[in-house]
């Protein structure tokens, strides 16, 4: 599946390409940041970066001598961040990329003529919604959040949306049909929080009928592009560029992406070809490029050595693991139904 998020890196001054005062979830909060929207490829193997593009905002397109100090292309225009994933999604499908689903947060999910784009090519969406978003239905349209609080008990069913740092993701979720007259089926997705009762929702297109369980999976695969993120900036530095232009920019984070990719290659290998060891955690991209960053310093001790505490961290880490999850299992009021499978 492809997997759409931007993310935003705090900058000072006013000459740095496409930097301004916007909201970034970097920050939480509106900074002086500049923001890139990246494509995710996910699949049960792992999952990398395939593409990614600069979001200028409108006080730079609409400033011909700012863009071209910063070498912007006289072609580029304005293109909000659903515009900028369209164009990335359209490449990578178009290039043969095998992938039957797009996901992504409220700010896809929101863009009409991105979900029209993926219905014409019959490729499934599990795009998030703010609770104000309009469904129409028989009835005429109303709020996602309105149509979820009229659900009865029997509609919501218990399921995990993966496996995360702390084990299991238990949602309560509810499947609402969308009446549409277009080849395959639309329906409105709402997770409610167990403990909490918040609840979440997502516009789902299939171009066959699909089971819950299938969105419920392809909703929790979202969280892969927050995790590349966070594998990106801080194992192959994709925010520590100090460029300004836009030329500089596309060439650092092409080879952070590069890098990235490698590592998850080189993770997703090792998986299946040497599984782990009774006891031990799975590789990790971050234990591959604390070992690969050993082997190419010939200061380093001997592969031996550097084996042996490869595999001390992996240890130690599953007994973490097990304790957390020994702990979450032992808190919850309900566990011996929710962790029957863990």
């Amino acid at each position: 599946m492809l997997v759409v998020d931007e993310t935003g890196d705090l900058k000072k001054g006013t000459h740095t390409v496409g930097v301004q005062c916007q909201y970034t979830g970097t920050a939480g909060r509106i900074e002086n940041a500049q923001v890139g929207v990246y494509l995710v490829y996910a699949a049960a193997g792992g999952h990398a970066f395939l593409d990614r593009a600069l979001y200028l905002p409108k006080s730079w397109t609409t400033d011909a001598d700012r863009c071209r100090d910063a070498g912007v292309p006289g072609d580029i225009r304005f293109a909000t961040k659903p515009a900028l994933a369209r164009e990335m999604i359209a490449r990578a499908l178009d290039a043969g990329v095998p992938a039957a689903w797009v996901a992504g947060d409220e700010v896809y999910g929101a863009d009409s003529k991105l979900r029209s784009a993926l219905q014409e090519r019959r490729i499934g969406y599990v795009l998030a919604v703010a609770c104000d978003h309009q469904i129409t239905t028989g009835a005429g349209k109303h709020p996602a959040k309105a149509l979820a609080q009229r659900l009865p008990a029997r509609a919501w069913n218990r399921l995990s949306a993966g496996i995360g740092a702390k084990g299991h993701r238990w949602y309560d979720w509810a499947l609402i049909d969308i009446p549409v007259e277009i080849a395959g089926g639309q329906a409105l997705l709402v997770r409610r929080s167990i403990s909490t009762g918040e609840l979440a929702f997502y516009r789902c297109y299939t171009p066959t009928p699909m089971p819950l369980a299938r969105l419920v999976a392809v909703a929790g695969r979202r969280w892969t592009i927050e995790e590349s993120f966070q594998a990106g900036k801080g194992l192959t530095g994709l925010d520590e560029h100090q460029v300004r232009r836009w030329t500089s920019w596309h060439r650092w984070t092409v080879l952070a992406m590069l890098a990235h990719a490698f590592l998850a290659v080189m993770t997703a290998t090792a998986r299946a070809e040497t599984p782990s060891p009774q006891g031990l955690i799975a590789l990790t991209t971050n234990e591959i490029r604390h070992l690969f960053s050993r082997l190419v310093d010939h200061t380093q001790p001997g592969i031996r050595h550097l084996l042996h505490w490869s595999r001390w961290r992996r240890r130690h880490q599953a007994r973490a693991r097990e304790c957390h999850h020994a702990v979450r299992r032992s808190n919850s009021p309900d566990h011996d139904y929710r962790w029957a499978g863990d």
